[in-house]
């Protein structure tokens, strides 16, 4: 039997939580004021708060009434959500942000409530347990209003609350609001002895407003300029001070029920952290780009042809898969880590070279990154003939897709270097492409997965966006048709044919691969098509307008960790692409 405030606040539907996130950590939000999700100090450390998979762990305020309903919206471009809920005599809100930029040591949670008509009267339920629910709160204390604690090697302050009962392990309150009124809880979770001095509400919402508007810019050079700050604050968000930027905030949500696909995806992936470059660069914007970039770089320098495909944030390690003790999500587990430490998967090195030819176009490339360049360069040279595990992390093949996007990225860099140094690589680019043609075209003329895999797969767009080949090639026409006729449905696009199953019942829509169809139409001159489909897969969120990597048509729910940053990155390019008139002739990185 499950333990604690987790009782009151047992797992939600994804598509109604909300994130809120620093750069260093990031917080789901649920309808019911309960944050459920909050790793500390750092992304990928161990949840302190974790009954979003079962476990104990939440800082929750809500309408004492629990007859009530729930709504809630993004300030524009940021990350401060504002949950609001109307009962019977009463309009509440509460606005909530981590004081963002984040500290990398502390995570500072703000929560202002205010009655906006009539009197409220709101609960709070503090339950902070570290290490994925292993430690209560102890040596808790309360001074002059202020409550401090301890759970396991976290130092706890709860600013806001001093009345409140401790019962049983949880600290629980009830706060009375005139009609107008506003009150302030601030909750400290920090590695480190806390400062003496207490963090003024005032001074921290006016910094969190105040950064998160110098941090996203307004992107009205795009077709969904709202939702496009959105995706971007999201990005930002997502990324913290050493450039790296997480996949998501979660782990262990399932893309199907059962299947063990639960992954933690709270560790930095170059492949991923490329298409978020690539994306805001397409935006004219530098900020993020220059995170990209400097990531991304160091870990070549450091690593070059024995780059792994993620990293932490800091550039360490991947842990390794172990059980935590948490029940997990319905329908998934509590697995922590990540296998792809063992993997080595070719198309990252294609992704970086496209991600610094974007940033050429903007000279954002200094010596160091050309360094990187260079050691991206003979990693493909090294280890293309390899077996690779592809972009879907499946078994090693010597997968169509990742030897055509390297050959996308050399062709892009080439033309921001030197005439001969250029043609060599241009030359290397040759040679994957006609290895590729002999082992991997299908009789038919389109592009096959792999030399022993005929099936045609949705990541063979990618390097008909990228400019792998000449826009029109033959190959590359037929690819995109054969993906049009057998992996879509709905006005979604599924990534492979699994088995014989209808599409729907192997997984869900994949969203990335939605997006970049769309990025193909457009550039092909289809342009009402691609407009549909981007539409499609832009609705493809929760309330607070976040996507997740999947999305199950029938049942209209998201699927799989929860956000997913590179569908989010997608989903910006496409909004800035389609604002611009289709150049058939050209690659999307000409």
């Amino acid at each position: 039997m499950l333990t604690g405030a987790i009782e009151t606040f047992p797992p939600h539907v994804l598509r109604e939580y909300a994130l809120l996130a620093d750069g260093a950590r990031g917080a789901l939000v649920g309808p019911r004021g309960d944050v459920v999700w909050m790793c500390a100090p750092q992304w990928h450390d161990d949840a302190v708060f974790s009954s979003l998979l079962g476990g104990p762990g939440v800082f929750a305020v809500a309408p004492a009434d629990e007859h009530s309903v729930w709504g809630g919206l993004y300030e524009d471009g940021t990350l401060i959500w504002r949950n609001r809920w109307i009962t019977g005599d009463s309009v509440i809100e509460c606005r909530e942000a981590l004081a963002y930029p984040g500290d990398a040591a502390r995570a500072i949670l703000l929560r202002r409530i205010k009655a906006v008509r009539g009197s409220a009267s709101v609960r709070v339920v503090l339950e902070a347990r570290a290490n994925f629910g292993k430690h209560k709160m102890t040596t808790l204390s309360c001074d002059a209003g202020v409550w401090t604690a301890r759970s396991g090697a976290l130092w706890l302050r709860l600013t806001g609350v001093g009345s409140a009962k401790l019962e049983k392990g949880v600290l629980r309150a009830q706060l009375e609001l005139d009609e107008g009124a506003e009150h302030d809880l601030i909750l400290e979770v920090s590695s480190e002895a806390l400062p003496e001095d207490l963090v003024n509400p005032d001074v921290a919402w006016a910094a969190t407003e105040s950064n998160w508007k110098l941090a996203v810019p307004q992107l009205e050079n795009t077709i969904a300029p709202d939702d496009a700050r959105q995706s971007y604050a999201v990005l930002r968000g997502m990324t913290g001070a050493s450039g790296a930027m997480v996949a998501a905030s979660t782990m262990g949500l399932p893309e199907r029920a059962n299947e063990k696909r639960n992954y933690d995806y709270r560790y930095a992936w170059i492949r991923d952290q490329c298409f978020a470059g690539q994306a805001v660069a397409a935006c004219g914007d530098h900020a993020l780009i220059d995170d990209s970039v400097r990531f991304v770089s160091e870990r070549l320098l450091a690593d070059g042809p024995n780059l792994t495909p993620a990293y932490t944030v800091d550039g360490g390690r991947v842990p390794d898969e172990w059980r935590t003790p948490l029940p997990g999500y319905p329908g998934g587990s509590g697995q922590a880590g990540n296998w792809v430490n063992d993997q080595f998967q070719l198309d990252v090195f294609g992704e970086a070279l496209l991600l610094f030819a974007a940033a050429a176009k903007h000279d954002r490339l200094n010596l160091d990154h050309w360094k990187a360049v260079e050691a991206c360069i003979g990693a493909i040279g090294k280890r293309w003939q390899e077996p690779d595990a592809g972009i879907w992390e499946l078994h090693n093949a010597k997968w169509a897709h990742s030897r055509l996007i390297c050959a996308a990225g050399l062709r892009a860099i080439a033309g921001h270097a030197p005439a001969v140094q250029g043609a060599r690589w241009v030359s290397l680019a040759d040679t994957l492409v006609a290895d590729t043609t002999k082992h991997s075209l299908h009789p038919s003329g389109r592009w096959q997965r792999a030399p022993d895999d005929e099936r045609v797969d949705s990541a063979l767009l990618l390097p008909v966006i990228r400019g792998a080949l000449p826009s029109g090639d033959p190959r590359s026409v037929a690819t995109v048709q054969a993906i049009r006729d057998s992996l879509t449905h709905d006005g979604y696009l599924y990534r492979f044919r699994h088995d014989e199953r209808p599409l729907d019942e192997s997984e869900g829509a994949f969203l990335l691969c939605g997006f970049n169809l769309a990025l193909v139409l457009h550039q092909s001159g289809e342009v009402t098509e691609a407009a549909r489909w981007f539409e499609r897969n832009r609705a493809a969120c929760g309330s607070p307008g976040l996507y997740t990597e999947e999305y199950d048509i029938n049942q209209r729910q998201l699927r799989g960790n929860f956000p997913q940053a590179f569908v989010h990155a997608a989903m910006l390019e496409t909004a800035r692409r389609l604002a611009d008139p289709p150049s058939p002739l050209h690659s999307l990185n000409t």
